[in-house]
This record gives C-alpha cells, sequence and structure tokens, in this order.
C-alpha cells in the first residue's frame, strides 16, 4: 500500500488542523492518582501496556487520544514525526483503514482514535490479528470530542491476510 505524503497531509490537515485548538495544554501523567480506580489497562499484564505512538507534532486530535490512553493506564512513548508513511506501510496498513496517527503494542498496530478498553480487550484475547483500526477521524470518538455529539463508527480487526471485521461498534 502506498499512503502518499500529499494524500495523508490532506487528511491529517482537514481535520487535525481544526482541532488543535481543542487541545488540553494540561499535562498528562503516565500513571493515574493514587486512590483512583482501575484503569482499562489494569486488565492487562504491565509489561503489555507499552505503547508507541507516531504522530504528527502540530496535530491536536492525536495529543488528545496519547492523553486518553495514559488515563486509562498505558505507558507510552510518542514520537513526532512529519511522514507517516513509511510507518502505515511498515505495519501493514490496508487502504482505507488509515487515520492520522499509528501507534505499536504487543505486536499489533492501533490506527487512529481506537478506545482504549478496545486496545485493553485486544490484548486480552490475543487473536491472530495485525491490529486495530477507527477509519477516518469519527466524532465522539477519543481524541475527537466535540460536546455531546457522537457519529456512529465501528473499530476494525485487521487480520493477518489483511481482510478486516468489526472488533467493536460505538456507541455501545
Amino acid at each position: 500500500m502506498n499512503y502518499t505524503r500529499t494524500g495523508y497531509l490532506a487528511l491529517a490537515a482537514s481535520v487535525c488542523g481544526a482541532v488543535i485548538a481543542m487541545q488540553s495544554t494540561a499535562p498528562a501523567a503516565d500513571q493515574p492518582a493514587s486512590g483512583s480506580k482501575p484503569t482499562v489497562a489494569s486488565k492487562v499484564p504491565a509489561a503489555a501496556t507499552a505503547l508507541t505512538v507516531y504522530k504528527n507534532a502540530t496535530c491536536g486530535c492525536c495529543g488528545k487520544w496519547v492523553e486518553h490512553m495514559r488515563q486509562h493506564g498505558f505507558k507510552l512513548t510518542v514520537h513526532d514525526v512529519d511522514n507517516m508513511s513509511p510507518i502505515k506501510e511498515r505495519v501493514g496498513l490496508p487502504y482505507g483503514m488509515g487515520s492520522c496517527h499509528t501507534a505499536e503494542i504487543g505486536g499489533y498496530f492501533i490506527e487512529g482514535h481506537v478506545p482504549a478498553a478496545e486496545v485493553a480487550r485486544l490484548l486480552q484475547e490475543k487473536p491472530k490479528a495485525k491490529g486495530l483500526a477507527v477509519p477516518g477521524m469519527p466524532i465522539g470518538s477519543p481524541g475527537m470530542e466535540q460536546g455531546n455529539q457522537q457519529q456512529p463508527y465501528d473499530v476494525m480487526l485487521v487480520k493477518e491476510d489483511g481482510s478486516t471485521s468489526v472488533f467493536a461498534h460505538y456507541p455501545k
């Protein structure tokens, strides 16, 4: 699959640019506050919660998704990159499944605004697959919050052969 730099940047600029103003400026901690309720990531072994994220430095919705994952107990390493195409190609992301950021955890890719609960479920169930994707940037998905607005969307399981199936549907 060839993700052209121009095509990716057009998608990112059209949506991410509009979201930058909504990005929280509060620092996000890697650990929840002591005494707080268990996180989504607490359902998986601690070693499996290390998430590597590749995103554009100026994308506000990517920053909000990173914050969402941290708030749910995942430990993140974040890399700001200018060209996401080589990363998406390396992980085997099928055409039409792309979004603005790509992450890797436990041998899987996580593409786009996948909720933390579905990442934890993936790590618990360990299906034979390449990863999860939320194509595009649906309003109401983690990092794409806009008040009460909620656009229905699917979290897609990308199988080893590149085919897909619905892993979860939102809103639940």
